[in-house]
């Protein structure tokens, strides 16, 4: 060992012996992510949320390319914006540890919308986005305020809820302004 590697191991054995704020605070982490295993109903709904808003914004993108309705194209801006801030949300709730997926979108449902454009897009996305996907959203944040076990998260699901509701309420406006059946 040469004199620069045994000033170099003295140097960390120092730090440790010291308690380094780095290592402490990596260690910290470290028992914090093994303590914060989330129960199962937590999990879901994190999954469920953050699938839920990429798979939002995602759309959005789509929708202000494939899209030549005005409507059809301030509804995405909106819920680009709102699904962002929510993901934002969710991250900040979510334990220490806990990941919180991100580019996780539902691709069977961003498939089906890339080769559409015009009003056959707008149909689709009203439809599959809009509609069915703010209907699985509002189930998903109400089981996390009925059985959800952490509370940060309980407590984001209801701040969140709201907002999930009126996206819904727009989107079957917007439904409904269109001809589109809801129920089809």
């Amino acid at each position: 060992m040469t004199p620069g590697h045994i000033a170099a191991f003295l140097a960390v054995a120092a730090l440790l012996a010291a308690g380094s704020p780095l290592v402490n605070a990596q260690t910290q982490a470290a028992s914090t992510t093994a303590a914060n295993k989330l129960p199962a109903p937590d999990k879901a709904f994190v999954q469920a949320a953050s699938m839920s808003s990429s798979t939002e914004i995602d759309a959005a993108k789509l929708a202000m390319k494939n899209s030549q309705d005005e409507d059809v194209k301030s509804f995405a801006r909106h819920m680009s914006t709102d699904h962002t801030n929510l993901t934002i949300s969710l991250k900040m709730a979510a334990p220490l540890g806990v990941v919180v997926p991100k580019d996780n979108s539902e691709m069977e449902v961003l498939d089906s919308l890339k080769g559409l454009n015009g009003k056959a897009f707008d149909d689709a996305y009203i439809r599959k986005v809009g509609l069915k996907g703010h209907t699985k959203a509002v189930a998903a944040f109400q089981e996390e305020i009925n059985t959800g076990q952490n509370a940060d998260l309980k407590a984001a699901a209801q701040k969140s809820l709201p907002t999930i509701q009126e996206h819904l309420q727009m989107a079957q406006d917007l439904a409904a302004k269109k001809g589109i059946n809801a129920s089809e």
